[in-house]
């Protein structure tokens, strides 16, 4: 999940090896998933334990840190004993399907038809699907209303780059901040590029297309004309999102699991999609975890697994689950009963709608090699050293190299 800062909260069940007794126990079945900010009194360790009770089988549970996961998920899989179900965000799912590590949903006969189609396209490789989205979260344009009203900026008025980039001009001539965001040069810098870049049409596939070098030339100009800070090269989503809690700027770039602290900014905001070029909202990236199935030596397991894996992804216990994750529902009944009871979710579902994964289009482990050229491509334009068609067409050319 971009975006979301874990705790690093230790969890005693964390301590438990990956050769555990309790993992050999017939009864027994086991849970890793991301979320070490839950300890063992919290909703969520509680619903793992009420799932448990609901399959007839006791659940131990494993929390990592979601950089820790993987790994973690690997060398248990080489030593024949990884977890039961396996809770893991959603751009991994295709290394872990790659490695063999994932049983497909086909084989463990979890059920997929209700989910929207462009979730789950997170989970696919090679037309097998390898895992159920638990909830989604994506990107969106947050607005300070006094900095706008001041600047004369409807919101609505708001619907391409064009008039996006004449309200960053209002706003800077009536003496505030434009829009901040985040371009660092990691896996955050190209979650946050993304919607520019999908929004002008372009394709992972070629990077250096006359719609990537718009959408980098978009950023490189508001750069130099001030509308946006200098500070966007280095900035995490983390730190964009204090330059926009200063009450100071107009517009931030992004997600779903800033909500709570939007509501602690002691100023009015609002919500409206990532605008395309020439119109309509942008797709923006799915960010949000997927519940899987690692593949077992005891095939038996898996009915039992399943059920778990259900029991996580039940309409009921999604709305509760995404409610507390601050994600938005996969299904779409769901995503009605959230906008029912909090209607300022209405922007964020369909955003979500809209999103796309980003190993989507069968790109599976292909993506993270795309991704690192593409954020050295946005840092070498937004320093200077080069234009947006220069850095563009040297991160075509190396990620051409490393996905052959």
């Amino acid at each position: 999940m971009v975006g979301v800062a874990l705790v690093a909260a230790a969890v005693a069940a964390g301590a438990v090896a990956c050769s555990s007794p309790e993992r050999n126990a017939t009864g027994a079945y086991t849970i890793w998933d991301p979320y070490p900010q839950f300890d063992t009194g919290s909703d969520w360790a509680g619903l793992l334990a009420r799932c448990g009770t609901a399959a007839g089988v006791t659940v131990t549970r494993t929390a990592f840190d979601t950089t820790d996961l993987t790994s973690k998920v690997l060398l248990a899989a080489q030593q024949r004993n990884p977890p039961d179900v396996l809770i893991l965000d959603n751009p991994v799912v295709s290394t872990l399907a790659e490695a063999g590590v994932l049983a497909t949903t086909a084989t463990t006969h979890l059920d997929t038809t209700a989910i929207a189609p462009n979730l789950l396209a997170a989970g696919e490789r090679g037309g097998q699907t390898y895992g159920v989205p638990i909830g989604a979260n994506t990107l969106a344009l947050y607005y300070n209303e006094a900095v706008l009203a001041e600047a004369g900026v409807q919101p609505a008025s708001i619907r391409d780059w064009a008039s996006l980039t004449a309200a960053l001009a209002k706003v800077k001539a009536s003496g505030a901040k434009g829009i901040t965001f985040s371009a660092i040069g990691t896996e955050e810098g190209s979650f946050q590029f993304l919607p520019w870049f999908w929004g002008a049409g372009g394709q992972l596939t070629a990077l250096d297309s006359e719609a990537g070098v718009a959408a980098l030339s978009l950023w490189t100009d508001w750069l130099a004309r001030g509308y946006a800070p200098n500070s966007v090269i280095n900035n995490t989503q983390t730190t964009s999102w204090q330059e926009f809690a200063s009450g100071r700027y107009a517009f931030a770039e992004n997600g779903t699991w800033q909500l709570a602290n939007a509501k602690k900014t002691g100023f009015r905001y609002g919500v409206i999609a990532i605008p395309g070029r020439t119109g309509g909202g942008a797709p923006a990236p799915t960010g949000g975890e997927f519940v899987t199935i690692p593949v077992q030596r005891n095939t038996e397991r898996y009915t039992t697994a399943a059920k778990l894996a259900s029991c996580l992804t039940s309409p009921d216990n999604l709305l509760a689950t995404d409610t507390t994750l601050s994600y938005i529902a996969p299904t779409a009944d769901v995503q009605a009963q959230q906008v029912s009871a909090n209607a300022e979710l209405a922007v964020w579902v369909d955003a979500v709608k809209a999103a796309r994964g980003r190993t989507a289009d069968n790109l599976g482990t292909s993506y993270p090699k795309i991704s690192e050229q593409m954020w050295k491509a946005v840092q070498s334009a937004l320093s200077g050293s080069r234009s947006p068609q220069a850095a563009l067409s040297t991160a075509q050319s190396a990620a051409a190299v490393a996905t052959r």
